[in-house]
């Protein structure tokens, strides 16, 4: 099947797309989006990959599924475009970056910056139905986005997985950890994050560290 896809990926992944399940996937997609209000936009399906090839990725954010309001879902996890209101996990996001690097909260909750520096912003379920929190999940994206962390986790060295909520800790089996950083700490949501543990997890300093040590540049969060 002719995916479009950023073409290191599509490399990487052509096996995927050539299984029955992503055959039913792509068709569901299609019927999906043909009946109802879906996000994000078409084009921006496979954003996380487009912006970040297989070769550039050096740290993953793995989300679970797209925001369901209008104009929210970009394609990568966690972001908003430019002007939209950010969502409250975001806002903890950028307040722990404030307390773990003394780096201001930025005005604008668009993560391209991130994406553009090698931070693959992967969501396990790529699309959702408006207005309907994981109405695409067991349908087949998960399958195809473990893939996707199972190939990084074989073909790259030294990456650091970012796993926040019990939901993305759940992906960590994935990934070698003899080759990889894994970090793990509780959702940055409100309900999560106000229980404790989510803030001074230190994740984004901690991963800027093992990079340097790595020979990598840090990210510029």
């Amino acid at each position: 099947m002719d995916v479009k896809i950023e073409e290191s990926w599509k490399l990487r992944l052509k096996d995927e797309f050539e299984k029955p399940y992503f055959a039913q996937l792509v068709a569901l997609v299609k019927q999906e989006y043909r009946q109802y209000t879906c996000y994000p936009p078409g084009r921006l399906i496979f954003n996380a990959f487009d912006l970040c090839p297989f070769d550039q990725v050096r740290v993953v954010i793995i989300g679970q599924d797209p925001y369901h309001e209008e104009g929210q879902a970009m394609g990568l996890s966690f972001s908003v475009p430019e002007h939209v209101a950010m969502p409250p996990s975001l806002v903890n996001i950028y307040k722990e970056i404030e307390q773990d690097l003394g780096k201001p909260m930025p005005r604008s909750g668009d993560l391209t910056r991130w994406a553009r520096q090698g931070v693959l912003l992967l969501n396990a379920t790529l699309t959702v139905r408006a207005h309907q929190a994981a109405s695409h999940q067991r349908k087949g994206w998960e399958e195809f986005t473990d893939a996707a962390i199972r190939v990084l986790s074989q073909q790259r060295e030294h990456l650091v997985f970012i796993l926040w909520g019990g939901y993305a800790r759940s992906k960590a089996y994935l990934i070698d950890s003899t080759k990889h950083l894994i970090l793990q700490s509780v959702h940055p949501s409100p309900l999560s994050a106000n229980r404790g543990g989510w803030f001074g997890n230190h994740h984004f300093s901690q991963a800027n560290a093992y990079l340097s040590a790595h020979g990598m540049a840090p990210v510029d969060w």
